[in-house]
């Protein structure tokens, strides 16, 4: 079956203009994403941003705090002779920055393709009918909230005291950020709390957007409702996988 696309497609956009426009004219800039799925420059300038915060934190505030009050926080850990917390510690310090790389080389197009997949899966269930290199433009386009996240994300880096520096929330934009971590909050709460988060919603909404544009059957509202649907269950399970651990 032929994917559908606009009927009207407009000339070429540029890279700068299709970035851009995602933040300030997202309806013009995906109907181009989807004429034109490409993917990688998005990809690219995450993958680029999560190195350079990585690097900053390693540099700036060092890995030995977080990982002490890793250990501290674990009940598998917290109570180990000090001999032997000491060498976890110096070990994590040491393995913490490469698995940051990692999970950024790695990790961020992952999600990328994940997010693609399920919602590609929600849409035909929907009526809709999109190929999968469409989606995955429109998902990588629409993480692109979360270069802004980084990079303020690097700023406070080097503003905030490095003991002060939470690496799990380190923004104030989500209510998890008003809470207390856990034990003091339980920890299936925390978790929800801190997914109602405002690049989070602004990524949702930025789907919703691409799908709507690329598919006459979903308009905005089914559109969105075919994003929040999966993300609520994510939310759930990943909530319950942390207050079961």
């Amino acid at each position: 079956m032929t994917p559908e696309l606009p009927t009207d497609i407009a000339p070429p956009m540029s890279e700068v203009s299709r970035i851009t426009g995602v933040y300030l004219e997202p309806k013009t800039a995906f109907a181009d994403i989807v004429a034109r799925p490409r993917w990688y420059v998005p990809l690219i300038l995450m993958v680029v941003a999560a190195c350079v915060f990585t690097y900053c934190y390693t540099v700036h505030n060092g890995w030995r705090h977080y990982m002490e009050q890793t250990m501290e926080k674990s009940p598998q850990t917290r109570d180990l002779p000090a001999d032997q917390r000491e060498m976890r510690i110096d070990a994590g310090t040491k393995f913490a920055p490469i698995i940051g790389y990692a999970g950024s080389l790695i990790g961020i197009p992952l999600v990328a393709v994940v997010v693609a997949g399920v919602l590609l899966l929600v849409c035909k269930m929907m009526g809709a009918s999109l190929q999968f290199k469409q989606m995955f433009a429109i998902s990588s386009y629409s993480m692109l909230p979360g270069l802004i996240s980084t990079i303020l994300m690097i700023i406070v880096v080097f503003l905030k005291n490095p003991d002060d520096f939470n690496l799990q929330n380190p923004l104030f934009f989500n209510l998890g950020a008003a809470l207390e971590p856990p034990p003091n909050t339980g920890k299936f709460l925390y978790s929800v709390a801190t997914s109602i988060d405002l690049f989070t919603f602004w990524t949702m909404l930025l789907l919703a957007t691409g799908i709507s544009v690329a598919s006459r059957k979903l308009p905005f509202p089914k559109a969105l409702m075919a994003v929040v649907a999966p993300w609520v269950i994510w939310v759930l399970v990943k909530s319950s996988w942390a207050a079961a651990f």
